[in-house]
């Protein structure tokens, strides 16, 4: 017996240990069962200008996830904002289908899934500065976001003469040389192109936007798919032909329609003005 055992004049401890066993505690932590909500989202090219081997080819719509705080700190990171990659890299995470590569996307199609993605994250208003073309005034402008209209392609063609091939290019055909050139649409992959010559000329002081286009997505001059002959074409097409196949090529891309009503609150001046859908896009003010 110890000589401090009932110092305190309690009753002796019984002889058998009728100590507790000790309850195991729960380390576990709750279980979350709350899930992201995800959104289909409505494809302009309709699938129809995807290789057959392509995750969207004929595919009509495609889901991503609602924007969490994780596609923020996407969006805020020094690193690929430098990079000018944020854009791609939140909005490849908030796919759910993860065999489709965001640079494959038509344009149209990204951008119908970015204007989803502010959407689900931040609602359909985006009020952003913009600047009268006519009296230079800045002003905040509210876009409305809510359901973007998409392009009718067969209409659109019908207007302006064109005609969708089989192989999925647009068949054009330029009014003053009568050359028809055949061209395909655009992917994220070649916006990233374009932007970096576009970059890389600039530092040498050379601007040659327009042909750097052409370069991308004309497919064939008069049936002749050579790089010789539709560079020969593309240095020597008149200025009229050449404006022709930029607003002809822009009438029939399949996309959403950005384009809202802008009313200068200074000048009163009226004209479409299409949504800018850059980073500060993911930025609500």
């Amino acid at each position: 017996m110890s000589r401090n055992e009932n110092r305190l004049g309690l009753p002796e401890s019984p002889q058998q240990d009728e100590t507790p066993a000790p309850v195991a505690a729960n380390t576990e932590a709750p279980a979350f069962n709350w899930s992201v909500p995800t959104e289909f989202v409505e494809l302009p090219s309709k699938g129809l200008f995807y290789s057959p081997g392509h995750p969207l080819h004929n595919v009509t719509t495609t889901e991503i996830r609602y924007m969490t705080a994780k596609e923020e700190d996407i969006l805020t990171s020094r690193s690929l904002l430098k990079e000018g990659v944020a854009l791609d890299r939140m909005l490849q995470n908030l796919l759910v289908d993860k065999s489709i590569n965001v640079s494959s996307l038509l344009i149209g199609d990204k951008n119908a899934l970015l204007v989803a993605a502010r959407r689900t994250g931040y609602g359909p208003e985006y009020e952003t500065n913009v600047t009268c073309p006519a009296c230079d005034n800045s002003e905040t402008f509210s876009f409305d976001i809510t359901e973007p209209p998409i392009k009718d392609i067969n209409e659109n063609c019908a207007e302006v003469g064109a005609t969708i091939l089989e192989d999925g290019t647009v068949r054009i055909q330029l009014p003053l040389t009568k050359a028809v050139v055949t061209c395909r649409f655009m992917t994220g992959a070649d916006e990233v192109k374009i932007t970096k010559e576009m970059e890389r000329k600039s530092k040498k002081k050379i601007e040659a936007t327009t042909t750097d286009i052409f370069r991308t997505y004309i497919t064939s001059v008069n049936g002749d798919d050579s790089i010789f002959t539709i560079e020969s074409f593309i240095q020597a097409m008149p200025a009229r032909d050449a404006r022709h196949l930029r607003k002809t090529y822009t009438a029939v891309v399949p996309d959403i329609n950005l384009n809202q009503a802008y009313d200068c609150g200074n000048c009163g001046y009226e004209a479409d003005m299409e949504v800018p859908l850059g980073v500060d896009f993911f930025w609500p003010g």
